[in-house]
């Protein structure tokens, strides 16, 4: 008997015939709609394998539904939307399909930043809008890029790439993490600070952490304070890192210019969120990695990670310790 596979949002065909001859596949059928819960639930009783995607709420309850499940294959960098440490106590693997939106991911954090800085969307909406009657000299100016201090909060590898972006707009490169990175300091030319320098001599702050218990709201009213009131704080990470009721406040009373977001605390955002409400905020609907290629690239790879998970082989992103692996 094939081994059965959830998948819970449609995929492109490719992928699902890749698939499709080793194992038994049922796939929730809805592309845009996330699968509801309780369908979850029933589904989680007798598979092998579950593909998901950060929509999805694999929680304690629903991972101790599971009687065979053997592996979680999360189609995101990040796994936060999974309780791993119920999956590794009942020896399920978690994966993850990290280094394939890497470039991609870099790619909109510094549009998303440029867009911010330069005020674009606002700009396109005034003349849409009908707005634009005349020129005049301070008419929808913003902040400079060119020669300016980035402050990168988190050096792993979006991290990395930003820096190479930045470096050709001549800008002047910060970095904080849990660890200094001796090798990248010198063959990108940036500086390691505390992240409290960081935040008071960057123009621009770009946090690329993932969201753990220990960074969730990293940025919050004290960091805020620190920033400059002409600085511009760019989240593509996730959600939960930055407590979006202090920024509010502090994109409101203008203690900061402006902000570029592509993720939320809650996802998607609710229209009425106060965030939205500010003209200085460029909103984002999660879009870090969505180029058609990339996309494709990480399906592969967490299918990938499935097949080799239910081969009885180890996973090549394998995020959690499972003892029957070692």
């Amino acid at each position: 008997m094939k081994p059965k596979v959830y998948i819970t949002r449609k995929l492109p065909e490719p992928i699902i015939n890749k698939i499709s001859n080793a194992f038994e596949v049922r796939m929730w059928g809805e592309e845009d709609t996330p699968v509801p819960y309780h369908i979850l639930e029933e589904e989680m009783e007798d598979i092998d394998g579950l593909l998901c995607l950060l929509t999805e709420n694999v929680d304690e309850p629903l991972i101790k539904k599971a009687k065979n499940l053997k592996i979680i294959a999360n189609m995101a960098v990040g796994y936060n939307n999974i309780d791993v440490n119920s999956a590794t106590n009942q020896g399920i693997m978690v994966t993850n399909t990290p280094g394939v939106l890497t470039e991609t991911t870099a790619d909109l954090t510094f549009a998303l930043l440029m867009a911010t800085a330069r005020r674009l969307v606002e700009a396109s909406a005034d003349l849409r809008n009908g707005d634009w009657n005349t020129w005049s000299p301070m008419q929808l100016t913003g902040q400079d890029i060119y020669g300016s201090t980035l402050g990168i909060i988190g050096l792993g590898r979006i991290g990395e790439a930003l820096v190479k972006r930045a470096k050709g707009f001549d800008m002047d490169v910060l970095y904080y993490n849990r660890s200094k990175k001796v090798e990248q300091e010198n063959g990108l030319g940036i500086t390691y600070t505390s992240l409290e320098n960081l935040l008071q001599v960057s123009d621009y702050v770009c946090v690329m952490v993932p969201y753990t218990a220990e960074t969730e709201n990293l940025i919050d009213s004290e960091q805020l304070a620190l920033m400059k009131k002409n600085a511009i704080l760019i989240n593509t990470a996730r959600g939960g890192i930055v407590n979006e009721t202090a920024l509010y406040n502090a994109l409101k009373n203008r203690e900061i210019w402006g902000a570029g977001l592509d993720v939320f605390e809650t996802e998607p955002v609710s229209l009425d969120h106060p965030l939205l409400t500010l003209p200085n905020v460029v909103a984002l609907p999660h879009i870090g990695s969505a180029s058609i290629a990339t996309r494709m690239k990480m399906a592969d790879l967490a299918v990938s990670n499935l097949t080799a998970g239910l081969q009885n082989e180890k996973p090549k992103n394998l995020v959690n310790d499972v003892s029957f692996l070692d």
